[in-house]
């Protein structure tokens, strides 16, 4: 059975750590802390639970925190979290059975990190992220802000899922070390245009986003995933900008890049129906429901664009186009995905109302 050091960063992370720490019981052999400046009870928790707590004065870098935990590694194997990040019960498992199955020659384990849920507590948004890595590796973490683990070798990819559920305000932290990036004279890789640009967007910054995001585009030098995230959130910047057919360019821009992905075809789709247009409406949501799952990838996947989203749309469609028949069939698909999602059920006692002894219902309807 492999050993394990968990190596992580903190700050003020009092309320989740517990959670955090309590999930690799078992699992971690050692557990590092580097605390960046808390203020609150982190120490405190975090050696409640066994771990060796280093300081480290923050220099807006998180990369270099990490690397720092990373050198007070003493196990054969490093897995970092963060303090909002935690394994299930089955997961734990996993992870368990892992430990003791992990072919010899494996340098990296990724892991697939679930990043959000919906009303019934299935996985809407995740990626797969380097988690476990062999320490003899030296890998290293690159990048001051949205830092990724340089990785190589032999790979292996795990059934472990790690869970995040952020408990803490979003920020202008990483904005802020970007501006003084920039500020600086800084030239900025692609990968760091792109998140910057993601930056800006999030911080409602429409006009400086599309300016990061074109740059990107316009270098050449992104990573495929990045590049049809940027053309789809390039698209939702030019439609806050006020320019819909700028908007449109950038969702074609992503066919330069892969194969449609059922996001690119529902943001089509929506496009059109935005305009009235239900018929290449009606296309690009079916042809969202028809494409299969790429192969598994680092990128980011987003759930509802393949399942209720597109159906839930469809109903809408053909119900305009004069078919609710065919409409009542695709919101019934819809809540098969999400049974409880209010506009579905409104869309049921619609559909009731307008079929009469035409409805059709694909689950079970409650007796009177």
């Amino acid at each position: 059975m492999i050993e394990i050091s968990l190596c992580m960063i903190v700050r003020n992370e009092e309320n989740s750590l517990p959670r955090c720490l309590s999930s690799m019981k078992g699992i971690a052999d050692e557990i590092i802390i580097v605390d960046t400046g808390s203020t609150d009870r982190t120490k405190e928790i975090a050696a409640s639970f066994g771990a060796v707590i280093h300081d480290f004065a923050w220099v807006d870098d998180f990369s270099a925190a990490r690397n720092f935990a990373f050198s007070k590694a003493t196990k054969e194997y490093i897995f970092w979290f963060d303090a909002d990040d935690f394994l299930k019960e089955e997961d734990q498992a996993r992870f368990q059975e892992l430990k003791r199955t992990l072919p010899p020659e494996v340098d990296s384990v990724s892991m697939q990190y679930n990043l959000a849920f919906d009303s019934e507590g299935q996985v809407i948004t995740s990626l797969r992220r380097n988690r476990l890595v062999r320490r003899s590796c030296n890998f290293r973490w690159i990048g001051p802000v949205h830092e990724y683990l340089e990785v190589y070798g032999n790979l292996y990819s795990s059934d472990v899922s790690v869970t995040h559920e952020k408990d803490k305000a979003y920020t202008d932290r990483n904005l802020r070390i970007y501006r003084k990036r920039e500020e600086a004279g800084e030239s900025f890789s692609p990968r760091d245009q792109f998140y910057y640009a993601n930056e800006l967007r999030d911080h409602s910054l429409a006009a400086e986003a599309s300016a990061y995001y074109e740059r990107f585009l316009d270098g050449g030098q992104g990573w495929i995933e990045d590049n049809l995230q940027a053309c789809l959130r390039l698209a939702e910047c030019r439609q806050q900008l006020g320019d819909p057919d700028g908007a449109f360019a950038a969702l074609c821009r992503a066919l330069r890049y892969d194969k449609p992905r059922p996001e690119l075809c529902c943001r089509l789709a929506a496009w059109h129906l935005d305009r009235g247009q239900y018929t290449p409406a009606i296309y690009w949501y079916e042809t969202a429901l028809l494409l299969p799952r790429p192969a598994e990838s680092m990128g980011m996947w987003n759930g509802a664009y393949d399942t209720w989203l597109p159906n839930l749309q469809l109903a809408l469609c053909y119900d305009r186009i004069g078919d609710p028949e065919k409409g009542n069939l695709y919101n019934e698909t819809a809540l098969c995905y999400q049974p409880n999602h209010p506009s579905m059920l409104y869309n049921r006692e619609y559909f009731k109302q307008v079929l009469g002894d035409k409805y059709v219902s694909l689950q079970p309807q409650p007796e009177a």
